[in-house]
């Protein structure tokens, strides 16, 4: 389906989940956070989450909180439920979990970029839903756009910008 000729463009920020319908364009900004999107193809709908942590904090509260990938599949699990809709049905795909600095800054042993992508997997697994796409870990951040109208993801995959200074001047290469 072409693009509608009247969109809703959202901007998921960390931690926010979106459901929508075929008008709707779904964006968002990841680096070490992870992005799930699910479209169903018979009702031209889906979503994306946002989150930022593998797990909530044990303890009680009140209140889904879509940082957190547990707390996220729970609230697009709700959306999925209120149109009579399963796991199953929905076309998924994944992305983020980043570095957002060369690889050698950082060991990867305690990356949260991986550990959010390994919740993203299992969960995915434990909830029958069959992933047809991913672009995780590496080096940088990502740009998404999902069009709900055709089940599209577009994204743009940007590696850390290199700095080096001289003398005293700071130069972006």
């Amino acid at each position: 389906m072409k693009k509608p000729e009247h969109t809703v463009d959202i901007f998921l920020q960390p931690g926010e989940v979106y459901f929508g319908g075929r008008d709707t364009r779904i964006r968002t900004l990841l680096g070490s956070c992870v992005a799930i999107t699910m479209w169903h193809p018979g009702m031209l709908a889906g979503g994306m989450c946002h989150y930022m942590l593998p797990g909530a904090p044990h303890g009680k509260r009140d209140t889904l909180d879509g940082k957190y990938a547990d707390e996220a599949m729970a609230l697009m699990l709700l959306e999925i439920g209120k149109v009579c809709t399963t796991p199953k049905e929905y076309q998924v795909k994944l992305f983020g979990g980043g570095h957002m600095f060369s690889s050698h800054q950082i060991p990867s042993f305690d990356h949260v970029g991986a550990k959010n992508v390994d919740m993203a997997r299992t969960l995915m697994k434990r909830h029958g839903f069959k992933i047809i796409a991913e672009h995780l870990g590496g080096v940088g951040h990502r740009n998404l756009m999902f069009d709900l109208w055709n089940g599209h993801v577009w994204m743009r995959h940007q590696p850390p910008m290199s700095a080096e200074y001289n003398n005293g001047v700071l130069c972006l290469q």
